[in-house]
């Protein structure tokens, strides 16, 4: 889909030309200097007069009637240099794919060095480019019978004169492959619950696999009852579905060691079993399973760009449905690491199921944990739609997921964990712990009944409640599925520092 090359010419034919223009009154410099001087001044004019924006994620087009080669201009706005950075670039080329995915133009070229300043460099753009390509283009498909093929860009040109070509053309394909991973998740989320079922999620995971050369373990239930994963199979009960525990293992060093466990929630459908969910809060619940597309995308990223780093991935996938056999408020059970749980709400399912899928990571070495899980509506109340809570047992090891999640653009915030939180959940005449110690600081118990399980290990939980899904459209996606945590994940795994 990309070529380099180190000198844009006049003469060379495309079907548009992009170039990134800030907003200055200085005279034009450079490329633009040189544009203008073929189209005798008048893109100065035209900058001049607003037909050419140059606020920030402005596209405006101008036709080249012949001038230069390129039949088209698109000039990308970038607002102020002092205000430019990697995320508004990184946005100002998601409008861009879009504005090129709506006019159906499947080739054309783009000059990189007009798309750094200050901190940006040109392997900055070039990831942005790459990402973007992929991010802001994504459409799900659906099932509609009569859906039009689409079209997108098919061939780009990368013009840079700042840098080797393979420098750029790895940093373009990483951002790539990141894009394409958060694509992968986004799917997976978007389908129905009777297309994703837990046996579809195995299957997937196991293509994966096959794809990258991941080790594959998939439990079936009667393994779980082996292995005593009461509270995944409580969850269970109710579903004419069979469960699985899914089990990816990527070895990037010589010994298995500094082992990173990915646990994802895989719930394809959250009916809240006998603590019902009204019919307004029912639907969308194909989407709680976030937090293993999350980890199944960042695995893609993962076999595509191999770190030199151990990672295990862990998804338990079931459904949560109302049935004769169905598990009940004020049930006890007993999860694999020996816990008895109380349940006082069978819609507080997904910590349940994290809590023997982190006990099985840790039994296959993992070493630091970060669980992804659509889990709660409190942090929707507590932080709204786009910034992802979290919570941990470990200051160094939630900064470098903080450093991911920053560079990835995936914004977390930190919610409070102290001792009386873990008190209230441990808080029960008759078991060990209960899954729902009530409405107060909602977000919080949840995380912290699943850091029960993490215990000493260092851990973060990330609650994309609120972040999975958007109900608008955006400059780096569609309304639906976010694919949110994916290159968060990915990005820890690459930049990873054990002790």
């Amino acid at each position: 889909m990309f070529q380099i090359k180190r000198d844009w010419d006049a003469a060379n034919a495309h079907d548009c030309l992009i170039i990134g223009i800030f907003h200055k009154s200085a005279a034009l410099e450079g490329t633009m200097w040189e544009l203008d001087g073929l189209f005798d001044g008048q893109l100065k004019e035209l900058i001049k007069s607003g037909d050419i924006g140059t606020r920030k994620k402005s596209v405006s087009k101008v036709h080249t009637f012949g001038k230069v080669k390129a039949k088209r201009l698109y000039f990308v706005g970038l607002g102020p240099e002092k205000e430019f950075s990697f995320e508004l670039l990184r946005e100002a080329f998601g409008k861009l794919f879009k504005t090129l995915k709506l006019e159906k133009l499947t080739e054309g070229a783009v000059l990189l060095d007009t798309f750094t300043s200050g901190d940006v460099t040109h392997l900055d753009a070039a990831h942005a480019f790459g990402e973007a390509s992929q991010l802001a283009t994504y459409q799900f498909e659906g099932f509609k019978q009569k859906n039009e093929p689409e079209r997108n860009i098919e061939s780009l040109t990368i013009y840079a004169s700042g840098e080797e070509a393979k420098e750029i053309e790895a940093a373009v394909r990483v951002g790539h492959v990141h894009g394409k991973g958060v694509n992968s998740a986004r799917t997976l989320v978007n389908l129905p619950g009777n297309m994703l079922t837990a046996s579809d999620m195995a299957e997937y995971a196991s293509k994966l696999g096959d794809t990258y050369g991941f080790e594959v373990e998939i439990l079936e239930k009667e393994d779980m009852e082996k292995l005593g994963m009461g509270a995944m199979l409580a969850v269970n009960q109710g579903s004419a579905e069979p469960p699985k525990m899914i089990v990816l293992k990527y070895q990037g060093k010589d010994e298995w060691k500094d082992v990173i466990g990915l646990v994802g929630k895989g719930i394809t459908f959250d009916t809240g079993g006998y603590s019902l969910k009204p019919k307004d809060g029912i639907v969308g619940m194909k989407s709680d399973m976030g937090g293993a597309a999350a980890v199944l995308g960042a695995m893609e990223v993962i076999g595509e760009l191999k770190p030199e780093q151990n990672v295990v991935a862990v998804i338990p996938s079931t459904d949560n449905m109302v049935s004769g056999t169905a598990f009940k408020p004020d049930d006890v059970i007993t999860s694999m690491s020996g816990k008895t749980i109380e349940v006082l709400n069978t819609d507080a399912e997904g910590r349940l199921v994290l809590a023997d899928a982190v006990t099985y990571a840790k039994h296959h070495g993992a070493e630091y944990l970060v669980d992804v899980a659509t889990l709660t509506g409190g942090v929707i109340i507590a932080l709204g739609t786009d910034t992802t809570g979290a919570l941990t047992n470990n200051e160094g090891w939630f900064e470098q997921v903080l450093e991911a999640s920053c560079e990835a653009g995936e914004p977390i915030w930190r919610l409070p964990l102290f001792e009386k939180d873990r008190e209230r959940v441990r808080n029960s005449k008759i078991a060990d712990l209960n899954n729902s110690p009530g409405r107060e600081g909602h977000a919080i118990m949840g995380g912290a009944f699943v850091g029960e399980f993490a215990e000493q290990t260092p851990w973060v939980h990330l609650d994309i409640a609120g972040t999975a899904t958007t109900t608008k459209d955006h400059e780096l996606g569609p309304a639906g599925a976010t694919g949110v945590m994916v290159r968060t994940l990915a990005l820890l795994v690459e930049r990873f520092e054990g002790n």
